[in-house]
């Protein structure tokens, strides 16, 4: 079990957040030429240098052999004195090639999302799935099997999986009456959930997605869809501090992963791919983690995109700029934090993996 879910995270890295680092690299690439920055080095994958493949305008194109993605090097990127470098480039130029790093991600997450909607996307129904049941569990001894359909718990209608959710926790010891579909017939059973169950089991037992049906949409529609749930996602990310505060998302499942969990995560999602026999379940999430990289990256902390981008903003409001030197050891300091605050959550990854809820 160790091996396969270690070869699926392998994978999910190689699928996933290499293209998606790449692709971003690629964005400060295409920004800086086109603002006549010189870039001396783009690399896939990361030093040690394996092959040099080819040189263009200046640039030396390179394949590196640690699988992470890529990076480019601009000339003079901390130092002003360098001409037609990245620190000597006005400040308009300077903010849109650290900028268009976390803009090509967001490109990429729409055109998935778009592919996504067009090749097939899940489309809400009412009901709750019940994906697994846990063994002489409430579920289990109740009679409920995966792939049953909750419509309704005593004589309330079930139409979010959310609604399921609440209603079990606020009847916790008394007995409900479950209305579920099986293969098209409608039954009946009833289930009394625990009040102090098994720890990762739940009141009774069931793991459950809401009830949804594959649609294909035309490319207009698939544009809406794709536009409509780009912006909810961004707007989850805006309201995510509230949303754990008021304790309406559980903190576990939004706690700061590194690329250990999220190489686990997709290996999970590779898993449903397989077994949905679809590829909107690896490709969504490949959206999703592409949204997260931009936003995060556009954070202002120092040695992000974002933190530099703070640096260009202060320069433009004061009319000079802060002295390079002070601007790299603040970018120093900022890298060893991330770096070591790195370590803690691969350590948290490994320790204790995140599971899709």
């Amino acid at each position: 079990m160790f091996e396969s879910n270690f070869v699926l995270a392998v994978l999910a890295f190689i699928v996933v957040i290499g293209p998606l680092i790449l692709f971003h690299e690629l964005g400060h690439f295409w920004a800086a030429r086109i603002f006549n920055i010189k870039v001396e080095e783009f690399g896939i994958g990361f030093p040690p240098r394996a092959a040099t493949l080819f040189e263009r305008k200046g640039t030396v194109f390179t394949l590196n052999w640690i699988p992470l993605g890529g990076f480019v090097r601009p000339a003079g990127e901390d130092d002003p004195d360098v001409e037609g470098g990245l620190a000597s480039a006005p400040p308009f130029a300077r903010f849109c090639v650290l900028a268009a790093g976390a803009f090509m991600n967001m490109v990429v997450a729409f055109v998935l999302m778009f592919i996504v909607y067009m090749l097939g996307a899940p489309s809400a129904l009412p009901g709750a799935r019940i994906q697994t049941v846990v063994a002489d569990s409430p579920a289990a001894q109740a009679g409920l099997q995966a792939g049953d359909i909750i419509t309704a718990v005593d004589d309330v209608t079930v139409d979010q999986s959310t609604d399921l959710t609440e209603y079990i926790f606020a009847n916790a010891g008394e007995p409900i009456l479950v209305t579920l579909t099986r293969a098209g017939e409608t039954l009946t059973t009833t289930i009394t959930p625990r009040e102090d169950p098994p720890e990762g089991q739940g009141p009774t037992g069931i793991i459950i997605e809401q009830n949804y049906e594959i649609q294909q949409y035309g490319p207009f529609a698939a544009l809406g869809q794709a536009s409509a749930e780009m912006a909810g996602f961004l707007n989850t990310f805006i309201q995510l501090p509230r949303l754990i505060v008021q304790e309406e998302i559980p903190a576990r499942y939004f706690r700061p992963v590194s690329v250990v969990g999220i190489s686990q995560l997709g290996g999970q999602q590779i898993t449903e791919s397989i077994e949905e026999n679809a590829v909107w379940p690896i490709v969504r999430f490949t959206a999703y983690i592409s949204v997260a990289l931009a936003v995060t990256n556009l954070l202002p902390i120092p040695a992000l995109d974002g933190g530099r981008i703070l640096f260009v903003l202060i320069e433009v409001v004061r009319g000079k700029r802060v002295k390079p030197e002070h601007e790299m050891t603040v970018h120093f300091i900022g890298f060893a934090a991330l770096l070591a605050l790195m370590v803690v959550f691969i350590f948290l990854d490994i320790v204790d993996p995140l599971v899709v809820p």
